[in-house]
């Protein structure tokens, strides 16, 4: 019978699914829907199972011949990846998508990742040692990830509203699109990181003050989670994900290294080291 290495990264906002065969060749992708096995569990498994079959089916391959490796947000959290493993199809290995961002980034060599997308994570590699920082989620962390942006950005808006804070164009504009604070507020109560992100884009490279600010604020809280991890040894920093790009451009404190692979790449050696 022939073996197969499925590999999922799943994030706030999405998962992606690749099954390779037994070399580590890709045959098929697949793209689903949000993938926090921490703030939406069930959601999680049924997105994560939606593209896993896709792929399958797109090879005729079944699930008892699969090998997992599964990067997702949310895995850090007390008991989330034990009870997702007890529901896949599949032997699987669980941890979280800052490791196979990590992996899939450096591949083997000492460096250090700062991936920033709907959520954010720093992770170093070094002498063959994995350690991460932040990560913590939306409500504790996740520091110049798109859905913190966001979040201020609104809250900025409100503030501005109060003139506890400069009104300006881009905040008046924010009030406007929700038409009353009431709506604003509203919509925080069943908000989760991917919503609050998708307004993170209007700060990036904005001349407007409150944009700047936020930004100088999120840069400042970047570097240092960075610094936190450089020893006396400073290790090159990899910026991934969708905001990588913007910080990059702005935390020069250190060389810069390319991305070897992505997060996928990451899950897809986790899953043959694991078999």
């Amino acid at each position: 019978m022939d073996r197969f290495f499925l590999a999922v990264d799943g994030g706030g906002t999405g998962c992606r699914v690749a099954l390779a065969d037994a070399t580590g060749r890709v045959l098929a992708r697949a793209e689903g829907g949000p993938a926090n096995i921490s703030s939406d569990p069930t959601g999680a498994l049924h997105n994560i199972l939606g593209a896993a079959r896709q792929v399958l089916d797109q090879v005729g391959a079944t699930e008892d011949q699969c090998h997992a490796g599964l990067g997702l947000a949310g895995a850090n959290a007390a008991g989330a990846a034990d009870w997702l493993g007890a529901q896949l199809p599949f032997a699987a290995r669980i941890v979280t998508d800052a490791v196979t961002t990590a992996k899939g980034a450096l591949r083997h060599h000492d460096g250090i990742v700062a991936a920033m997308g709907t959520g954010s994570v720093f992770a170093e590699q070094r002498a063959g040692v994995f350690r991460q920082i932040g990560g913590w989620g939306l409500a504790l962390g996740d520091e110049g990830s798109g859905a913190v942006l966001g979040r201020a950005l609104l809250a900025r808006a409100l503030r501005a509203l109060d003139g506890a804070a400069e009104m300006t164009p881009l905040l008046r504009g924010i009030l406007d699109e929700f038409g009353t604070p009431e709506a604003v507020v509203g919509f925080s109560l069943t908000a989760r990181g991917g919503d609050y992100a998708r307004f993170a884009p209007r700060l990036i490279g904005s001349p407007d003050p409150a944009a700047m600010a936020l930004m100088d604020q999120a840069v400042a809280e970047v570097r240092a989670s960075i610094a936190a991890l450089q020893g006396e040894s400073p290790l090159p920093v990899t910026f991934i994900g969708g905001l990588g790009p913007a910080y990059a451009a702005r935390i020069t404190d250190w060389p810069q290294r390319v991305a070897l692979g992505t997060a996928l790449d990451g899950a897809l050696l986790l899953a043959m080291e694991a078999a």
